[in-house]
């Protein structure tokens, strides 16, 4: 019996999980075994494992999101593989560091927990179970890669990293004035601090990229489906000027993605005023977005748009506290990203389910109308190779 495209992903999961598993172990064996006595120290033996664990995680990915790849010849032209390239690194670095700080974090925690004699005994046991289980959750993802995917691993990626780099800072006080401080030094954590962030908008630009691709598909086989008919009731659902309007939505979710990249790449004690223009442009992007949704993406349901205006007043109300000396800084900077990354994933489960229901609308008339249906894969065919 055939198997289909979630069944194969899920085997394949299992078969990466047990090939990570014995390449962690021996790796991390390898390690024990012939490493000098200043890398034996627990947090390095911390660190060589999250190290191994992402490299596993990043050729898991890869194999996994190349293999049901399309637009991996040159049928399509050489820029489209080059962007499929480009694209696949980007995400597999995005995976790497999230594999990296997560079991980091992770191996931190236990160890306080288990005490360090106890846990360092099963040092290659743990790194081979750490690794099978991102080699298995990359593989899988990789194969059912879609925006809301991407989206809902972003959140846990910028939590993880700033969670690390704040438990590692040697400024105790950092949290008593913004989070700019905490990435503002030299340190291996202000570091970690500021490559989440990058990383981060690297990721928000990737999601957004699956997001303009699915809205442009929908609306054209929603207008292919009217078309076919004058008398077809529906005829006059279709969105005016759709092009402009989700170019204007791409553009400022881009921006935002740059925004994070900015904050980031441009330390304040350097760059005063390019981190200023990017930590500052944030907030205004948002606004700017939140009350221009329901133009720019109609599609949406309108309880997204509501409550998009109740993220922006509880904002507004945070950023009132601050200036009346109640709160730090910091609140309001950590409720501001925290509440965009929240929104980030809420609209991008809204695109995956216009996806999941164009992909059943398409099965349903697949049974009714066989020519029409083939029309409309042969449409979504070119669509998905421009991607």
């Amino acid at each position: 019996m055939r198997q289909g495209s979630h069944q194969r992903a899920e085997t394949g999961g299992l078969i990466s999980f047990i090939i990570c598993a014995v390449i962690g172990a021996a790796a991390m064996n390898i390690y024990l075994e012939y490493a000098s006595a200043i890398w034996q120290l627990m947090l390095r033996r911390f660190i060589v494992c999250s190290g191994i664990a992402a490299a596993c995680a990043i050729v898991s990915f890869l194999i996994g999101y190349l293999s049901q790849s399309r637009s991996m010849n040159l049928k399509h032209g050489w820029l489209v593989m080059l962007r499929r390239l480009v694209e696949s690194l980007a995400l597999s670095a995005v995976y790497a560091a999230t594999t990296f700080l997560t079991s980091f974090a992770l191996l931190s925690m236990v160890n306080e927990v288990m005490g360090p004699k106890v846990f360092v005994g099963y040092m290659a046991a743990i790194c081979a179970t750490v690794s099978g289980i991102f080699g298995y959750m990359t593989f899988v993802q990789a194969r059912m890669m879609n925006a809301k995917t991407l989206a809902s691993l972003l959140p846990f990626f910028i939590v993880s990293g700033v969670c690390v780099a704040g438990l590692t800072t040697d400024d105790p006080y950092w949290y008593h004035n913004n989070f700019s401080q905490l990435g503002d030094r030299t340190t291996f954590a202000a570091t970690m601090f500021n490559s989440t962030l990058m990383l981060g908008g690297l990721c928000i630009i990737i999601t957004s990229y699956f997001a303009i691709s699915e809205l442009v598909t929908t609306e054209r086989l929603t207008r292919l489906r009217h078309n076919r008919s004058a008398n077809d009731p529906n005829h006059g659902y279709d969105i005016v000027h759709y092009r402009l309007r989700t170019t204007i939505l791409g553009v400022m979710l881009t921006m935002s993605g740059i925004a994070f990249i900015g904050i980031g790449a441009f330390r304040y004690t350097p760059h005063p005023i390019l981190h200023n223009v990017f930590a500052r442009g944030l907030p205004v992007l948002m606004l700017v977005l939140f009350l221009l949704l329901p133009w720019v993406a109609p599609r949406l349901s309108r309880t997204v748009m509501v409550i998009s205006d109740l993220m922006l007043l509880v904002c507004a109300a945070f950023g009132v506290e601050w200036l009346l000396g109640k709160i730090t800084l910091t609140n309001v900077e950590a409720l501001a990203c925290m509440v965009y990354l929240g929104w980030f994933i809420v609209f991008s489960r809204q695109i995956a389910a216009l996806e999941a229901d164009r992909i059943t609308l398409q099965l349903a008339q697949a049974q009714v109308q066989p020519s029409a249906s083939e029309q409309l894969k042969q449409l979504e065919s070119r669509i998905a190779s421009d991607r």
